[in-house]
């Protein structure tokens, strides 16, 4: 049965049901069309995020999946999940609300007012999200038009009431990037974004009024500026913004780069930006006292600023590498909304769907299990074959995991070839649904990793002292006791993939801290081919316990990550087999081991791959098993060298 079944009070009140879907259909060139629907999804998303705080009272119909007709919709794709018999919301009334003015009667109670932010100063908009996290209100632009919402809601409608203005009363902007910041006693940046940043650092970041655990890096209102770039009205990714107002998370949308000016504030000094960053990062460390990690939703927003396609210096993958550098030298990880599938809707919703306490998967295979499947001798020594087994990513993020399940997951041939999930298990804060169905609906040949790089991504070679952008103290304990929890809830042994970019090499401390709670073992880039991680002092152990299953239950194995497999099924089967190394006519002498990771690959790419590969080379003794599968044998191999 799918979903943790609770019983339906029948005082429970309907949930509304508000339909976007027909965003979808405006023409990105079409700059009024757009305006309105970046301010209606602004203002639906933030009143979602503050009305589902305690309970799970508004669901969006938003978004439509690029991979499926036009008329399939994502959200009501799980909505029908979540309340199919014996499910979670069976039972429970649903009611649909048709405009923003009787959406916001029916939930007047939970609003206080606006916040009302300046077009002029794209960042405003950023901020009128924190500030409506914080201070439950609703954020609208300034603006005189008729039929904008400021005339609607507070000039006429239910008239709103302004708690907060980011920009002046009649229409002039706020920040200037001159003199004082207004409001504080600090000077000017020079830059009126940094300045509205600054100011809401002040204002609700330092006196704790935001989250202490929780940043939401996501585009401002300069999307408006060219909507095309991102291909899809949804990558706004305004609907995102519910989850992280439920939390009062702080907002931003800055550029990781400081040797040159971010491409949207062009006039700035030099490394401004990063300045600013840099400076929400160490006050959100020193809230929550270096105890926790903080979650970071969204991404650097890489078609539409900070990179050589907006005119920058910098090309995409750098900037995503240089942005984990710096946040996880204060502890935070990324949950990497990434374009172009970054958009998701109803994690504020999501949020409170029971969990079960543990979700068990399948233990790591022994030694026992290994030799029932012949892949070990009677005397323990591996079986000479090409084992391979496939990463299958990437879900480092709630919305790419919320948004392609429907593709891949529920795809005819998963189950014909094993695979290794790599579901980052700290999805479940957004996209609980998503995780416990996937859980329930395993075939035998689906297996379950961490993908990058563990609960949450970050570069954990940052997390030890010199930790290059920051001067904090070691930051592994906390790291080790965030992902113990998120493992131990999710049956994970075994992390698929570290990202190390631009970040040195794990130093000892932090793979002793992988070991402890991925003792199944590590994929990772800035490491030996394979090794065994405390395979030293689980020898000295040995010695006093005796026996070579000591041995083996204390090292952990670690692998390097090979290449990537891009192309077609043939040709990145023909990738592949380079790969594997010596004479493919003839099976190996000695066992080899591969790990090779896939984006967004369909279960039929998998198949057709794995089918063109024994085609190809049909004596070369090729072995597909998953991914804790071929972590046991490379520690089996390593142990009995």
């Amino acid at each position: 049965m799918f979903l943790l079944s609770i019983p339906c009070t029948e005082a429970a009140p309907p949930i509304v049901l508000y339909d976007i879907t027909h965003h979808a259909s405006i023409d990105l060139n079409n700059a009024e069309g757009c305006r309105t629907a970046f301010e209606e999804a602004h203002l639906v998303a933030c009143l979602q995020g503050i009305v589902n705080r305690h309970g799970p009272r508004l669901y969006l119909n938003a978004i439509q999946s690029h991979l499926k007709d036009s008329s399939f919709s994502v959200d009501m794709y799980w909505l029908d999940k979540m309340r199919a018999p014996g499910t979670w919301l069976y039972g429970r009334q649903f009611e649909s609300v048709k405009d923003i003015e009787a959406l916001i009667r029916r939930f007047r109670r939970y609003i206080r007012g606006a916040v009302v932010w300046d077009p002029k100063v794209p960042a405003t908009s950023n901020v009128a999200s924190t500030v409506a996290g914080c201070e439950n209100l609703l954020p609208i632009p300034f603006s005189t038009s008729q039929d904008s919402l400021f005339s609607r809601l507070v000039l006429g409608g239910p008239k709103l009431p302004v708690k907060v203005w980011l920009v002046n009363k009649d229409g002039s902007s706020l920040f200037t990037g001159a003199g004082v910041i207004p409001g504080t006693t600090r000077h000017s940046t020079g830059s009126a974004k940094a300045d509205a940043y600054l100011w809401a650092v002040e204002h609700y970041l330092k006196k704790r009024r935001c989250s202490n655990s929780h940043l939401a890096y996501y585009i401002d209102a300069q999307w408006l500026s060219n909507p095309k770039a991102g291909g899809s009205i949804w990558n706004h990714t305004l609907t995102n913004h519910d989850y992280f107002v439920a939390r009062k998370a702080f907002f931003f949308d800055l550029s990781p780069w400081d040797d040159e000016p971010a491409t949207d504030d062009p006039n700035q000094k030099v490394g401004t930006d990063v300045a600013v960053l840099k400076e929400i990062l160490l006050t959100v460390a020193k809230n929550n006292g270096g105890k926790k990690m903080c979650h970071i939703g969204g991404f650097v927003p890489w078609a539409f600023k900070y990179t050589k396609h907006a005119g920058g210096g910098h090309d995409d993958v750098p900037s995503e590498w240089r942005f984990v550098e710096i946040i996880s030298a204060y502890n935070a990880y990324l949950d990497a909304d990434a374009l172009g599938i970054g958009a998701m809707a109803n994690a504020s919703f999501f949020a409170h769907l029971p969990l079960k306490a543990k979700y068990p998967q399948r233990p790591t295979p022994d030694t026992a299990e290994l030799m029932k499947r012949g892949y070990v001798t009677g005397n323990g020594r591996v079986v000479p074959k090409r084992y391979v087994a496939f990463y299958v990513g990437d879900f480092d993020s709630a919305a790419w995991m919320y948004r392609m399940i429907p593709q891949l997951w529920d795809h005819p041939d998963r189950g014909t070839v094993p695979l290794s999930w790599a579901f980052n298990p700290n999805l479940a804060d957004r996209a609980a649904p998503a995780m416990v169905y996937v859980r329930e609906t395993a075939s035998p040949n689906d297996w379950f990793v961490a993908g990058d790089s563990g609960a949450g991504y970050i570069n954990p070679g940052l997390l030890e002292p010199p930790r290059r952008w920051s001067d904090l103290p070691s930051g592994t304990k906390v790291w080790k006791q965030h992902c113990q929890a998120y493992y131990e809830r999710w049956g994970i042994s075994v992390t698929g993939f570290i990202i190390d970019g631009y970040a040195p090499a794990m130093p000892k401390p932090v793979l002793d801290a992988y070991a402890s709670f991925s003792p199944g073992g590590i994929v990772a880039q800035k490491v030996p081919p394979f090794s065994l991680h405390n395979a030293q002092e689980a020898l000295t152990d040995n010695r006093t316990q005796q026996g070579s299953i000591e041995h083996r239950s204390l090292s952990m194995p670690v692998v390097r990550m090979d290449i990537d497999l891009t192309q077609d099924p043939r040709e990145s089967a023909r990738a592949m087999l380079s790969r594997l190394g010596g004479d493919l006519s003839k099976p190996p002498q000695e066992p080899t081991f591969h790990v090779f990771r896939a984006i967004l690959k369909t279960p039929a790419w998998y198949r057709e791959l794995v089918a063109a590969a024994k085609e190809l080379s049909p004596n070369a003794d090729l072995e597909v098993v998953d991914l804790p599968t071929l972590m046991a044998l490379v520690k089996q191999w390593l142990s009995n060298r």
